[in-house]
Formats: structure tokens, sequence, C-alpha cells
């Protein structure tokens, strides 16, 4: 494999001119045959057993170029960038100049490449200071938690329905006369005031009666996901099976002990005081640090590349299919939910991976101009608190691996320069 590299005339962007030896392009039209000779259907010949020559006649001599091109470009392509040194951020912008059995693959690929941002003031930043303080309005909140966690269900038969109490129904939805798909469920519990149902459906039931059937009449929501639905007069067929009222437990010392370790309350407001005030420390920290970095990148300057930005929105949107395959959606279904199309999601998200990338570099020229280094033992030890967390304290592959290490080492010079900028800021 033989390559050229040279600029273009846009910033941050070269060309490579890569070709690929006559012998080697043949290699990969024979393993692609392989590959693909059961598909094959030709006449006088069992299916998959015609030879290549066959096929190449049949089809003409074309038919495997492509496939062929795939199998040997990816390897070839890395192997330019490694040899000149080059950092690419973009996918390539490719174009086959020669490709022809018995002959050389050439081909260029125009990429762009990682820019240098240029610092500006990045010392004595000023930002005002930030601080959460624990108030008793946040133990009470956590305590009134933990009393709902502790509550007990008692059963009401003397009373309607009230608001708090949670009530056991059975429910029918009909638009314009006709039972609607979704709208309709048995033994259903819910909580009167918790604002799950439809608007006005709870108030409706709150005065209702065990065994009481009812017509409750409401209007679903313009912006209801339901397109069928949205904005439609619906009337519910209602009937209370069960009324249960949540009984809370005392705050007291009796409590305490409990649902904690401690033996009063006192001593447990305390402890969900510390723990709180650890939290809202942590909040304060990455707030300052995220604030500092803005400050920082105000001042920076750099010409990001279009191709960059593109990337970055790609791992923005593989993030968003990991998280919402957990929750058993797929991008597809979720676009369809918030009526947005790809491009409208690729819009959205531009600006914060311009800032995503920007930020980055900025920390990248203040490792540079600090001579910021983490050093093989911190490397080491964050490498084996790593393995511990994935389970693979004995994967000798996985501990020398220099991708992991590179990955883990450039983390830690970004948070020793994070720290170095918090240090050389002026928080007021």
């Amino acid at each position: 494999m033989k390559s050229k590299l040279e600029k273009t005339k846009n910033a941050n962007e070269v060309k490579f001119e890569i070709t690929v030896e006559a012998e080697k392009f043949e290699e990969a039209i024979k393993k692609v045959y392989f590959k693909s000779a059961k598909y094959f259907n030709i006449p006088g010949f069992r299916k998959g057993k015609a030879p290549m020559q066959i096929v190449e006649k049949y089809y003409g001599k074309e038919i495997f170029y492509e496939d062929a091109f795939n199998e040997v470009a990816p390897d070839a392509m890395e192997e330019a960038v490694k040899e000149h040194n080059v950092e690419v951020v973009s996918r390539p912008d490719i174009e086959v100049t020669q490709i022809e059995k018995g002959k050389d693959l050439i081909f260029t690929a125009i990429v762009q490449t990682k820019p240098e941002a240029e610092l500006g003031k990045y010392k004595g930043i000023e930002i005002k200071k930030i601080e959460y303080n624990v108030s008793d309005e946040d133990i009470e909140h956590e305590l009134g938690h933990m009393q709902e966690h502790n509550s007990r269900l008692i059963s009401i038969e003397d009373r309607p329905v009230e608001s708090g109490d949670i009530a056991t129904i059975d429910f029918e939805g009909f638009v314009d006369g006709k039972a609607f798909e979704g709208g309709k469920a048995e033994g259903h519990e819910l909580e009167i005031g918790s604002n799950t149902f439809i608007p006005g459906f709870e108030d409706q039931v709150i005065g209702m009666k065990i065994d009481e059937e009812k017509d409750i009449n409401v209007k679903f929501p313009e912006e209801y996901f339901s397109k069928d639905l949205a904005g439609k007069d619906a009337t519910f067929k209602v009937k209370v099976h069960e009324i249960k009222k949540k009984e809370l437990p005392a705050l007291d010392d009796e409590f305490a002990k409990d649902v904690s370790e401690f033996d009063t309350l006192e001593e447990l407001k305390a402890d969900i005081k510390e723990k709180q005030q650890k939290q809202n420390d942590e909040k304060a920290k990455y707030e300052t640090q995220d604030a500092v970095i803005k400050a920082v990148c105000e001042n920076v300057k750099v010409e990001i590349p279009d191709g960059m930005v593109e990337v970055e929105i790609d791992n923005m949107l593989k993030d968003i299919e990991q998280r919402l395959s957990y929750q058993g959606l797929k991008l597809e279904q979720y676009l369809q939910m918030m009526n947005k199309s790809i491009e409208d999601i690729r819009k959205e998200y531009e600006p914060q991976a311009v800032e995503g990338i920007k930020s980055r570099l900025a920390l990248e020229a203040v490792i540079k101009a600090e001579k910021i280094e983490a050093t093989d033992k911190e490397v080491d030890e964050k490498l084996k608190e790593m393995a511990k967390n994935y389970g693979k304290e004995n994967d000798e592959e996985f501990l020398k691996n220099e991708n992991v290490r590179s990955y883990i080492k450039q983390g830690l010079e970004s948070e020793k320069a994070i720290d170095f900028l918090v240090k050389n800021a002026k928080i007021k």
C-alpha cells in the first residue's frame, strides 16, 4: 500500500491518494467471491457452484468490485492515517480513480482533521461562587418520602372517595360513542390527586361510594401523545370497588429506630442533612467546573470542521438509542411520539455538539500549555479500578490494551486540567 498526502484549500482538511497493489485487490475479489458464491444462480451450474470466471462473465467483471473495495479500503485508509500521523475527525469523502482487475486500486479520500484551539485568558477566570445549603424543608421533604415508603393502607368503608385516597376502579372510555384502544381496565388502583390520569378525571371520582357507577366526562389534552384522541371529548364509565387510605407513621424516635440504625429522630435528621450536604457539595463542584470551562471557552478561538460536528451528533444519537433501548423503545418510535424527524433532532443537538467539542479542544490546549501529564502509576491505578468495576481483574488483554490505557490517560489529564482551571479561577 502506498499513500500521498496533500492539504486542500479548506482549513483542517487533507486529501489522501491511496494505492492498493493489484495483487492485494485480486485477493480481495477472490475473498468476496467465496463469501457470496452461494447466492449466484447461473444456468448449467448448481446454485453457488459456478466458477468465479463464469460469474464475472454472466454478471460483468465489475460484479465483485464494490465489495472488494470495501474489503481493502478501511485497512488501507487506517494505514495511511497512521503513516502520516493525521488525527481524522470526520467520515472520509471517497472517490475511486482506478478500479480494475489486474491493476492497482487507486482512490482518494478527503478528510477533516482535528483543529487546535487558540487559548485566550484561562487563568484568573472570574465566576460567582456556587453553593447549595441543606434547609429544614429539605430534611422534612426527605422524612416525608420515608414516611410514604413506610406507610400502610387501610380500607375505608364508611365514606365516599376523598382526595389522597387510593380508589380501586373499573373503567372503560368512549369517544363519539365508540370504545377506544387502551381505554379499558379492571381493578385499577388510582391515587386521587396524583394527576396521573386525564385532567379532570380524578376530581370527578371524588365523592363516589363503593359499588357506585358513574359516567365521567373529560377532554383529552391537545398535545396528547395519541393523535386519534388528542383534543377530543371522552366519556368514561367508572365503577368504584374499594377505597383505601394511606396511614403515615408518626415522626418520632420509634420511627427513627424502625427505618434506620439511629435511636432518635434528631440523629436521623442529622444523618439526612450530612448526606444531602455531600450531594449538594458534589453538585456545586460540577457546576463550578462547568462554569469555569464555559468561561474559558468564551476566550478560545477555534474553527470546528462540519464533519467533526456531524460525528459528534452521531455519537450523541447512539447514546440516545441506547438509553431508549432500556425503556423498550427504538429511535424511530421516539421520533414518532415526539412528532419529529431525525433531521430535527440533529439540528437540536448541534449547539450541544459544538459546545462539547469546543470544551474538549480547550482542555487539550490547557493540557499542552501547562504540560499536564498523567503518570504511568496513575494510569495503572485507574486501570485496576476500571478492571475491578467491569469484572476484568484477570483479563490480561484488557489490562494491556493500549487503546484503553490511552483513553484513561486522556481522561485523567482532562480531570487535572479542570482542577487546574478551578484552582486558578477567581471565585467570588
